[in-house]
């Protein structure tokens, strides 16, 4: 089980959101550079970077912030980014400076053609970020609730050839109310890809029950308010997913007797 901590951008600085209200963030470091560099020395093999001015905007916004992260991270440690993807071409600025993987949400909904090229275009590459509240889908931030079923996109973007898609509960999301562990087990029984649970990661509980359901296709999990108002310590919860999701290797780990 991976575990991703998430960096979301607003005019240059980290900040968190409550159920993705713009008016309602939470500043936490105005150097978002350093606070990935935390973020690696505590163990994380890969984060998550959101343009929160450009889900908004339709582009990016915040490139200088991007640019500072890749540049002081490892490049080990993938990225991968979403928030204002909305053309081929942003999708090739990423992918050539040192991002890993393009998350495509909004355009994912509102212009399939585009996610199919992207899909072919940059195979391995690219995530669909499907946010939903009771099982309907939200564009343009969640500002917009739309009619489509989360799991008939799902099934639909998978034939595109997607590498994997990021389900947010966005009722939950900031709220460090609890991951909805039975939604998003529903859309990854769904799919034959990989599918990252975010939205409401609180507690180590929410870790062990997210383990006990990676046969069904949970792959990963974003973290974000929990991590950085200590509610959940990242290092902990990274060393218990891999102590209960590959108990074999832990076993190895240790020295015999």
């Amino acid at each position: 089980m991976l575990l991703i901590p998430a960096i979301d951008l607003q005019d240059g600085r980290c900040v968190r959101l409550r159920q993705g209200d713009l008016a309602d963030a939470t500043v936490f470091s105005e150097d978002p550079a350093a606070m990935a560099i935390q973020w690696a020395d505590q163990g994380a093999r890969r984060l998550h970077l959101v343009d929160l001015n450009g889900a908004v905007a339709g582009k990016p916004r915040n490139r200088a912030a991007i640019q500072a992260i890749v540049d002081a991270t490892d490049e080990d440690i993938p990225i991968q980014i979403g928030g204002g993807i909305r053309d081929l071409n942003t999708v090739e600025y990423y992918l050539d400076n040192g991002i890993s993987y393009v998350i495509i949400g909004t355009a994912a909904v509102k212009d399939p053609g585009f996610l199919s090229d992207a899909c072919s275009a940059f195979p391995g590459h690219i995530i669909v970020g499907l946010d939903a509240r009771d099982g309907k889908v939200a564009t343009d931030g969640w500002s917009k609730l739309t009619r489509h079923d989360v799991a008939d996109l799902a099934r639909k973007f998978e034939d595109y050839g997607c590498e994997s898609i990021i389900y947010t509960d966005i009722g939950r999301d900031g709220m460090l109310s609890g991951v909805n562990i039975e939604a998003t087990v529903h859309l990854a029984q769904q799919v034959r890809i990989p599918v990252i649970a975010s939205g409401g990661v609180a507690s180590l509980d929410d870790i062990r029950a997210l383990c006990a359901v990676t046969g069904q296709g949970i792959d990963g999990a974003i973290l974000g308010r929990s991590i950085y108002e200590g509610a959940l310590n990242f290092t902990e919860a990274q060393e218990l997913a891999d102590t209960l999701c590959d108990p074999d290797d832990e076993a190895e780990a240790e020295p015999s007797a």
